[in-house]
């Protein structure tokens, strides 16, 4: 992050996790967008032309204002850009998400069996939503989904991965004769079954 570039990019992928914008949303920002003051959000167009309104942690308005003094924009100018200030391309965030990708993987080996692309942050970005109890109508209108089908599928995502550790606790356990007592749980089980 000492560097210009560096700091760009960890500025652009803590957007992506905040916001769960598409790539090409984060690379259309331009500083006339964001509203840096309290509270803190930016204007993004989805597909269609869209527009939608996500708020902005306090921490990312930190590095977005740290990236624009280093280099500053025009409220008009896209802020993710290369040194020549050209705005950057999907395709080369993607290559530049994979360096990364392979240099944490030398700290955290099985990052290198995982497939990380900037859609993963918009993944990610829901699920934590669902998982910090945030409605699902909320999460459809700040990721920008036109059908709550589409948000939906990130919840079941989320309950599949919980009844999946449930279900390791249940094997890891030699001295339990009987089903835990969530699989006893009639009324649990019914209401799992009609997510």
């Amino acid at each position: 992050r000492t560097c210009i570039e560096g700091q760009r990019d960890h500025a652009l992928l803590s957007f992506l996790y905040n916001t769960g914008a598409r790539i090409q949303e984060a690379l259309d920002v331009c500083p006339g967008a964001i509203r840096f003051d309290a509270p803190a959000c930016v204007r993004l167009f989805g597909k269609g032309r869209k527009e939608r309104i996500c708020p902005l942690w306090p921490e990312t308005i930190a590095l977005l204002k740290a990236l624009l003094r280093r280099q500053p924009r025009a409220d008009d100018e896209p802020l993710f850009v290369n040194r020549y200030g050209v705005t950057l391309g999907s395709s080369g965030i993607r290559f530049k998400l994979a360096q990364y990708v392979n240099a944490a993987a030398q700290a955290v080996p099985t990052l290198s069996s995982k497939n990380v692309t900037p859609h993963s942050f918009r993944h990610a970005a829901a699920v934590h939503l669902i998982a910090a109890g945030v409605d699902v109508t909320v999460i459809r209108s700040w990721l920008g989904h036109v059908s709550l089908d589409t948000t939906n599928h990130y919840a079941q995502a989320n309950l599949d991965t919980k009844r999946a550790a449930l279900e390791q606790l249940d094997h890891g356990s030699k001295t339990v004769s009987k089903p835990p007592r969530w699989k006893r749980d009639e009324h649990l089980l019914a209401w799992l079954d009609s997510l």
